[in-house]
């Protein structure tokens, strides 16, 4: 009878030992919520209270990457197109509180990924659909395709300009 109350001690502690390990595993896969004011790197990355957060399954034009910025032309007008990128970002952000899921993983460059919202509207979809990031089909799994075809459509954003898509700049770069 002894051994029997030490088989189901045994028995009963490996349990809870495997559902406090389990339930942790869940909850380091949750995504991290951060909030707050925004300070606009570029195109599709900000930074909260000292974190930098890159949207994720998005990308937008290059203000600066290694040491060049990225040009689209609108006819014969020469535009920084990353810059202007970043101008509409920061219009839309317009000093509202920005709130971003973040994934459990970092890029390889260690930066933050997720998706941000003001107002409940997700800026990645707001730059995409607007033309002034674009739908990142390596990392985004066509999530923002329709968004970025509605803007090619009527020629929104940069689809008015002659660009290169920024994974070909850095490409080349």
């Amino acid at each position: 009878m002894f051994s029997n109350k030490i088989k189901v001690f045994l028995l009963t502690s490996v349990c809870i030992i495997f559902f406090f390990v389990t339930c942790l595993e869940v909850k380091s896969q949750e995504t991290k919520t951060i909030e707050g004011t925004a300070f606009v790197v570029d195109g599709d990355t900000i930074r909260i209270d000292g974190e930098k957060i890159r949207f994720s399954g998005i990308d937008a034009p290059e203000s600066y990457y290694k040491g060049k910025e990225q040009i689209c032309f609108k006819e014969d007008e020469r535009i920084s197109c990353g810059k202007l990128s970043k101008a509409f970002l920061i219009k839309v952000i317009n000093n509202h509180k920005v709130i971003c899921e973040i994934e459990a993983k970092p890029d390889r460059y260690k930066r933050k990924l997720g998706e941000c919202f003001v107002k409940q509207k997700s800026l990645s979809r707001i730059l995409v659909r607007n033309g002034y990031a674009f739908d990142y089909p390596r990392y985004s799994k066509k999530k923002y395709a329709e968004d970025q075809e509605f803007a090619k459509n009527n020629k929104l954003g940069l689809w008015d300009m002659k660009f290169e898509f920024p994974w070909d700049f850095r490409k080349k770069n």
